[in-house]
């Protein structure tokens, strides 16, 4: 009976969801929304993207890492190569910047996942800056004037990558793989001690965090003219992180909700960048001090649905 209630859960949202597709791709094919709007659904979708990823990598397998920006910046130049360099589609353009993106996460994931802690995030971050000066140093993709790319991103490209996005990482959360993946995160020595690979897993949370922020770099760099490597510092992998602690750290629904309402804010505010700033600081500060553990917690938004009887049935069960 559980599984049948997941999968009929799991089609009702994807069916909620194309029905969301369908009315916004009617508004737009229809004239209702004006770029400015576009834009905005196009920045959500693409911090939905990050926000999962990195969720995945943090919030799941527990690894603290602050170089995500790297991440974002080699989908990006990746995939801009592929469309304005080698003349290649769009669609390969976004599998290339997945892939490159991938890669890199375990050229730099399998070394240094050994470390723990700030350690970790010491290396990220030196990984996500090593990117950031190299791209400025290369000519070909235009060094530090940057690289114009064609606009190819559009409202379906963004909603079937959000969508896939979160149903690969939602599966791999409830799968073997991804038990494993929060058994690191509760107590990795533990995990270790049950046979559990842990180096092994955390390299594989890290890559495919890395593919989808390849992806979400693909999608950023086709939806503006230009993308220079100062658009991918340091600060972009804050940017980044604080969607995850907000939405709070273990619940993918809380990373989509921080994604869409921290880009509605500052999108919305980004004519009084002073004000921007002291609000969007003020809502952590606040944030942190009255619900330290995020707006979800670890619990998805399915569970806010759930009859109070029946999880109540179903404790008595598991007790007895």
């Amino acid at each position: 009976m559980t599984t049948i209630k997941r999968a009929k859960g799991f089609w009702l949202s994807i069916s909620l969801s194309l029905i969301f597709f369908a009315i916004i791709q009617v508004l737009i094919g229809g004239g209702s929304l004006n770029p400015f709007y576009q834009n905005t659904l196009m920045f959500i979708g693409i911090n939905i993207i990050l926000a999962a990823s990195l969720h995945l990598i943090i919030g799941i397998t527990g690894q603290f890492s602050i170089g995500h920006a790297g991440f974002l910046a080699v989908g990006a130049y990746a995939s801009a190569v592929m469309t304005m360099k080698l003349n290649m589609p769009f669609t390969l353009a976004l599998i290339v910047g997945g892939l490159t993106a991938a890669l890199a996460g375990l050229i730099i994931g399998i070394p240094s996942l050994r470390l723990k802690g700030d350690y970790l995030a010491i290396a990220t971050l030196g990984f996500g800056e090593i990117v950031r000066i190299v791209l400025l140093n290369i000519d070909y993709v235009g060094g530090a004037s940057g690289m114009q790319v064609s606009h190819l991103t559009t409202w379906p490209w963004v909603f079937a990558s959000v969508l896939v996005t979160v149903i690969v990482i939602r599966n791999f959360t409830s799968s073997t793989h991804g038990r494993a993946c929060i058994s690191i995160r509760e107590d990795e020595t533990a995990a270790d001690s049950m046979g559990i690979n842990t180096t092994y897993y955390k390299v594989v949370a890290f890559a495919i965090g890395a593919f989808f922020a390849g992806i979400a770099g693909a999608l950023y760099a086709h939806n503006f003219y230009i993308i220079q490597p100062s658009n991918f510092g340091f600060l972009k992998s804050f940017d980044i992180l604080i969607l995850v602690v907000l939405g709070g750290l273990g619940s993918l629904s809380g990373a989509v909700l921080a994604a869409v309402l921290l880009t509605v804010v500052t999108t919305f505010l980004q004519d009084y960048p002073e004000t921007r700033m002291i609000i969007y600081s003020l809502v952590l500060i606040v944030m942190m001090i009255y619900r330290p553990q995020g707006l979800m917690g670890t619990k998805e938004i399915t569970s806010m649905f759930k009859r109070k009887g029946g999880s109540s049935h179903e404790n008595k069960n598991t007790a007895a």
